[in-house]
């Protein structure tokens, strides 16, 4: 099993560690003003949440719980983790997202990703499954230019401007930032295209490392300088004292959440289990690469609080070393 391995020569070289910011999400749309208290106060760098319209559970729309979650906060930064934007008018996300880094005073970053696990939700809006990459990468267009600048004029495959603006534009200068999310190919080149950061999800580290590899190389390709490009990673997590619990808790939530059997995917990709095989299991992941872990709670709900308060006691200052 991968968390089996040399945890006590892992756990001497973690005062090495290199510093890591981390983040956690929003798993349900309800108590929003609570919970991102709560996240702020355990210490965490940045507030994520995700959406869909549609899915097998109850689900957010991102934009809306983090403008909520802005106002109840003052220096967390919000991360939509993922929107998914194609299912989006490009222009019209465009307006949300300034508007939310304009109400937030500058702490919004926009997470990108295509979706289409869900068809559904794509036929209620409208959307082709097949048309998802082209809409995003259009988007992707739309969202840069008017962002950064006014008088945008614009001749896409899905969108079309002639002298528009966004008023105001956003707080953060030239644009907020935008990360991608995803595990393709076409992910890779589209986050060295638009992106100020990469944040796969069911990653391994190696996979992780290979990732970071080939988006360096698809940046240069492009002429672009990549020395200030993030790696991060999305993942899934549950800790407790109990190794087996921990495991067992987030293989039944993830079955649950995506209709499929998760107890042989566990420790291939989440991160789950006792303080001391995690914080090893992580440092994987920092080696391959990673300086922003965003941890989502697969635990029952009764257990949520206690999961991500244990991770700011117990993994964070770990990564920590400065503070």
């Amino acid at each position: 099993m991968l968390y089996i391995m040399s945890i006590n020569e892992r756990e001497k070289e973690m005062p090495e560690t290199k510093t890591v910011k981390f983040g956690t999400t929003l798993r349900a749309p309800h108590d929003i003003e609570a919970l991102s208290r709560q996240i702020e106060g355990l210490g965490y760098d940045v507030l994520g949440c995700g959406e869909h319209v549609s899915f097998h559970g109850d689900t957010a729309n991102g934009l809306i719980s983090l403008s909520v979650a802005a106002g109840a906060t003052t220096k967390i930064q919000l991360m939509s983790a993922i929107t998914l934007v194609p299912l989006y008018p490009a222009a019209l996300l465009a307006k949300m997202g300034a508007a939310l880094d304009v109400a937030s005073n500058g702490r919004f970053s926009l997470g990108v990703g295509v979706g289409g696990e869900f068809p559904n939700e794509f036929a209620a809006c409208g959307v082709p499954v097949n048309e998802r990459g082209a809409r995003t990468d259009d988007a992707l267009e739309v969202i840069t230019r008017t962002w950064s600048g006014t008088d945008v004029t614009y001749d896409g495959r899905f969108t079309k401007l002639e002298n528009f603006s966004l008023k105001p534009l956003p707080i953060q200068k030239p644009r907020p930032p935008i990360w991608v999310s995803g595990r393709s190919e076409a992910a890779m080149q589209r986050a060295a295209k638009y992106a100020d950061g990469w944040l796969p999800y069911m990653y391994t580290p190696e996979q992780l490392a290979e990732s970071i590899t080939k988006i360096r190389g698809y940046g240069e390709d492009l002429g672009r300088d990549m020395s200030d490009f993030t790696f991060g990673l999305y993942i899934f997590t549950a800790i407790h004292e109990d190794h087996e619990l921990a495991v067992q808790y987030a293989a039944d939530r993830l079955s649950t959440q995506y209709a499929q059997d998760f107890s042989k995917l566990v420790y291939k990709f989440a991160l789950a289990g006792d303080p001391n095989r995690y914080k090893a299991r992580l440092q994987e992941y920092v080696d391959a690469g990673a300086s922003l872990i965003l941890v989502s709670s697969a635990c029952p709900d009764d257990y949520i609080d206690t999961n991500v308060a244990m991770i700011a006691d117990q993994v964070l200052p770990a990564f920590r070393p400065e503070r």
